[in-house]
C-alpha cells in the first residue's frame, strides 16, 4: 500500500438530520450508477418524518444487496433543494473539506475497484451488505488538495462534454417527437377520417421485426463478435462497452441477426418491455441476443429510421405495450407479432418519406453523439483508473 493511502474513516463522519418538521416529500434512491433517482418504493402512508434529510455537499449510500449487485450504490448530493432517503442508508460527509474533495472522494466511489473491494467484504449472498466499519477501513489515496482539484477539473471537463452531447441527444429527440405530432396533426387509429393517401395501419406495414438469436450462456467471452442483450439499450441508445461476446463461429449462427449502423432495436422482455435503443456509429461486427427484438429497415436503415424511432416512442405506441396504461407495468413478454401488429397511423408515402428526410440529419447527429460519449465514458475511466496509481 502507497504512504499517501489512509482509511476513509479518518477523513467521514455519520450524519442523522431527520425530516422531523417534514419540509420535503421527495424521496430519492440511488442507482448502481451512483447517482441519485426518484425512489421506486411505495411511501403511501408512510412516516416520512423519521427519513434522513440530505443537503449540498453530503453523501448517501445503500448499504444493502452488494453481494447482489457487486456494486455499492454511493452518491454525492449536489442539489440546492433538499431531498428525503431512507433511514437505512448511510449518510455522511467529509470531516475537512479543505484536507478532501468531495469531487474527488466521488471519483473514487465510481472505481470499479471501490465496488470490487466493497463486494469482497460481504457474504457474496444476496443480501450481503457492507456495514459502516467497512467503509472506514477501506483506504484511498489522498495527495494535497491542489492536486485533487486538478484532478476533479480533468475529470469534469470529460463529463461536461458527456452531459453536453447527452442533453443534445434528448432535443434532438424531443424535436422529432413534437414534429411527428405535428405531421399527424392530431389523427389516431380511432379517428372516423383520415386525409387522403392515409390510412390506420401497423408497425409491421412499415417494416418487419424479429426476436434475436438464442446465444447459449456458456458460450460468452470477453472478447470477440459484441452481442446486444436487453441489459444493453440504454437512454434509446446501446451501451455496446457493455455487451457480452461470442467468437466468430457462433456469432455466425445468428446470420439473420447482425446491425449496424441506425438499426432500431427494442426490449421484449421484462420490466423494461417496450424500451428502444439505437445502434449508434460503429464498425465493429454486433449480432442481436434472444428477447431484443431487430427491426428490418433495409440495407441503409437510417432512411426509414426516424418515421419508426418517432413512431415507437409517441406514447399511444407506449401504451400499448404496457395494458393498464401506467408507467412500469409493461407485459413480461412481447412477441414480433405483437410488435407487428402495434396499430399506427400511416401517412401516405410522400410525408413519411419528407419525415424522414427532415430528420435523418438528427438522426445522424444522435448517432454521432452516443459514439463520442462512448469515448469520453472510456476516456473518463481511464482517468477514474489512474487514481489508485497516484
Amino acid at each position: 500500500m502507497k504512504s499517501n493511502y489512509e482509511p476513509l474513516g479518518k477523513h467521514i463522519r455519520l450524519v442523522d438530520y431527520r425530516n422531523s418538521e417534514e419540509v420535503t416529500s421527495t424521496v430519492l434512491g440511488i442507482s448502481i450508477d451512483k447517482e441519485f433517482m426518484p425512489s421506486v418504493a411505495n411511501v403511501i402512508g408512510t412516516d416520512l418524518s423519521r427519513y434522513k434529510l440530505i443537503s449540498k455537499g453530503l453523501f448517501a449510500c445503500n448499504p444493502m444487496h452488494v453481494g447482489r449487485d457487486e456494486r455499492l450504490p454511493i452518491a454525492l448530493y449536489e442539489k440546492d433543494s433538499p431531498a428525503i432517503v431512507s433511514p437505512a442508508y448511510f449518510m455522511f460527509e467529509i470531516i475537512d473539506r479543505d484536507v478532501l474533495n468531495e469531487e474527488y472522494l466521488m471519483m473514487w466511489f465510481r472505481r470499479p475497484e471501490f465496488d470490487r473491494e466493497c463486494w469482497f467484504m460481504t457474504d457474496g449472498s444476496v443480501r450481503g451488505g457492507i456495514t459502516w466499519d467497512d467503509l472506514c477501513r477501506i483506504k484511498l489515496p489522498v495527495p494535497s488538495y491542489a492536486r485533487q482539484c486538478e484532478i476533479v477539473e480533468s475529470y469534469r471537463t470529460i463529463t461536461d462534454r458527456i452531459a453536453l452531447k447527452r442533453a443534445e441527444n434528448d432535443n434532438l429527440t424531443e424535436q422529432c417527437s413534437v414534429d411527428y405530432n405535428l405531421m399527424l396533426n392530431g389523427y389516431t387509429t380511432e379517428s372516423e377520417e383520415l386525409p387522403n393517401g392515409w390510412c390506420n395501419g401497423s408497425i409491421g406495414s412499415y417494416c418487419d421485426v424479429k426476436s434475436g438469436f438464442a446465444f447459449k450462456s456458456d458460450w460468452w467471452t470477453t472478447e470477440g463478435y459484441k452481442v446486444i442483450k436487453i441489459a444493453n439499450i440504454v437512454n434509446n441508445s446501446i451501451d455496446l462497452d457493455s455487451c457480452n461476446c461470442v467468437i466468430a463461429e457462433h456469432a455466425n449462427k445468428a446470420n439473420n441477426f447482425y446491425v449496424q449502423s441506425g438499426d432500431i432495436l427494442i426490449a421484449m422482455t421484462g420490466a423494461t418491455t417496450g424500451k428502444i435503443g439505437m445502434v449508434p456509429l460503429c464498425s465493429e461486427p454486433i449480432v442481436v441476443n434472444q428477447r431484443v427484438g431487430k427491426f428490418f429497415l433495409g440495407d441503409n436503415p437510417i432512411e426509414k429510421a426516424p418515421f419508426l424511432f418517432a413512431t415507437l416512442l409517441y406514447s399511444r405506441v407506449i401504451r400499448h405495450l404496457q395494458p393498464d396504461g401506467t408507467a412500469g407495468s409493461a407485459q413480461d413478454n412481447l412477441s414480433a407479432d405483437n410488435i407487428k401488429d402495434i396499430a399506427i397511423v400511416l401517412p401516405e408515402q410522400a410525408v413519411i418519406d419528407t419525415f424522414n428526410q427532415q430528420h435523418i440529419p438528427h438522426i445522424k447527429t444522435i448517432m454521432s453523439n452516443c459514439a463520442e460519449i462512448r469515448m469520453l465514458n472510456r476516456l473518463s475511466e481511464t482517468v477514474l483508473q489512474t487514481l489508485s496509481s497516484r
